[in-house]
């Protein structure tokens, strides 16, 4: 097995920087914005990125919180590994408003379906967009890209894009890697 780094922990805080400034440029003061971290990995990026942009911007008004599309999957009856069920936590109004998704990989785009369909339980948003740190190009199951990217990687189906987050007793890491 080798590892490939793709994202040091400086070249992740630089990426999530650039990330902020491109949503402060099409959000202006998040008045009618919210964020939504994908559960369960998205929402580690959620939380940088919500305090990247008080960092860089006081906004008072930014909403953001946690959705756990798991029973939304359209596969997830066919698993035979027990499903971990994460907490939704979104409280506050999504109707009418502009939604961005943030997670940490878009892979086949399965996941970011689940979420379309999982936050319409919660009110008919105005747009939804998407911000990931990792692009998997060349593996999309689904029509889905996204808005915002930290960084494409060409990888084949034998290699796995590995994000670590110092929340979780690591350093914060993205590496490539082939099995």
């Amino acid at each position: 097995m080798s590892e490939k780094i793709l994202l040091n922990s400086k070249e992740i805080d630089i990426t999530i920087t650039r990330l902020c400034w491109e949503l402060i440029e099409n959000h202006e003061d998040f008045s009618n914005t919210v964020i939504i971290g994908m559960q369960p990995r998205g929402v580690f990026l959620a939380e940088k990125i919500v305090a990247k942009l008080n960092e860089l911007k006081k906004i008072d008004t930014l909403h953001w919180g946690s959705l756990d599309s798991t029973f939304f999957r359209d596969d997830f009856r066919n698993r035979t590994e027990h499903l971990l069920v994460h907490q939704t936590n979104i409280d506050f109004l999504i109707e009418n408003k502009r939604v961005v998704f943030i997670d940490d990989v878009l892979y086949t785009g399965r996941s970011i379906r689940a979420g379309l369909n999982a936050i319409g339980s919660f009110g008919r948003p105005k747009d939804i967009e998407l911000l990931v740190l990792i692009n998997r190009r060349f593996s999309r199951e689904l029509p889905i890209s996204p808005n915002y990217i930290g960084r494409e990687v060409d990888a084949i189906s034998t290699e796995k894009v590995n994000v670590e987050w110092s929340i979780l007793g690591k350093e914060d890491k993205v590496s490539l890697i082939n099995n």
